[in-house]
């Protein structure tokens, strides 16, 4: 059967039912985006996990005079105990674990907090001798944050021991959470973008299932009578795909790369790059919903 003439099928197919074509276009659109935006959360996850991970310190926070009393019954730790912590630090076991490590007394401790807490009140009411010195370790293998915990929990001198991932974690599980969301709103509109196809593709069949009989009693392939109602859902999707494309790339251009990156300027974020990296899934996840529905919606129609 001839190009033109399954085009011209598919173009008439169009023209009568322009509207709902126009509304696959949408709904694929926003579906296809909420696809997107669950995809570049996980990258999102991943660029971030790398990035802070390889950063996460492990803080061995020392007793201070204002110390819980069950956690420092002795008070605030004595140079003979900073000592022994730092000569564990430094020994034998721990060494080929231990990346680096340095001493955070109570002053620097103190101009951190101010830095850091510059616009609270809170700031104010704090002092240096309130706040714990601190010896903090970098390690080799971040994941191995347990061999510190082991070592100096219960130590004389230690009131805490803290590893940074444990506040990573729960920024992680939140973005996760955001992810789940989005993949759920995602699937409920690929779903309905499924319904939307099958349901235009089988009143464009109805409309025309005249035409339909004639290609049939002159022996035209169920192939060729279904290419171009597949073409319909196939097109419709397609161009669904390409605009979620476009808003996705542009948003991460104006808004990802050209705003949050300047603005949260430690961190790493996805770029357009990986926007344009994820178009093939897209256009894939579209294509295959298109074909799927519009084959089984024409079915009936084929039967002999």
């Amino acid at each position: 059967m001839k190009l033109g003439f399954i085009l011209s099928e598919m173009w008439a197919g169009i023209r009568s039912n322009i509207s709902m074509i126009v509304s696959i276009i949408l709904v694929s659109f926003v579906s296809l985006t909420f696809v997107a935006v669950t995809l570049l959360l996980q990258l999102q996850v991943g660029e971030m996990k790398t990035y802070w991970y390889d950063r996460a310190q492990v803080a061995i926070y020392l007793c201070s005079d204002y110390s819980p009393e069950e956690a420092c019954p002795a008070g605030g730790a004595t140079d003979a105990q900073k000592a022994a912590i730092e000569e564990q630090l430094a020994g034998e076991t721990l060494t080929p674990y231990v990346d680096t490590y340095y001493f955070e007394n109570q002053d620097a401790a103190y101009e951190k907090f101010v830095e850091q807490f510059a616009d609270s009140q809170a700031a104010q009411y704090i002092t240096a001798d309130q706040l714990n010195e601190a010896f903090w370790v970098n390690l080799k293998d971040p994941t191995q944050s347990e061999l510190i915990l082991e070592s100096f929990s219960g130590l004389d001198g230690v009131e805490e021991i803290k590893d940074q991932r444990s506040y990573l974690d729960e920024i992680f599980n939140f973005l996760n959470a955001g992810s789940l969301l989005a993949a759920g709103v995602a699937s409920v509109m690929l779903l309905s973008a499924t319904l939307l196809i099958a349901t235009t593709i089988r009143l464009s069949a109805h409309s025309r299932r005249r035409e339909i009989s004639i290609m049939r009693l002159v022996g035209a392939s169920r192939f060729s009578i279904q290419l171009p109602f597949v073409l319909e859902g196939l097109l419709a999707a397609v161009l669904g795909a390409l605009l979620a494309t476009s808003v996705t790339v542009a948003i991460t251009h104006y808004f990802v790369t050209g705003y949050l990156a300047k603005q949260l300027a430690f961190t790493s974020f996805f770029t357009v790059a990986d926007s344009l990296m994820i178009t093939p899934y897209l256009l894939g996840i579209g294509a295959t919903l298109a074909i799927i529905s519009s084959s089984v919606s024409i079915h009936r129609y084929l039967k002999a």
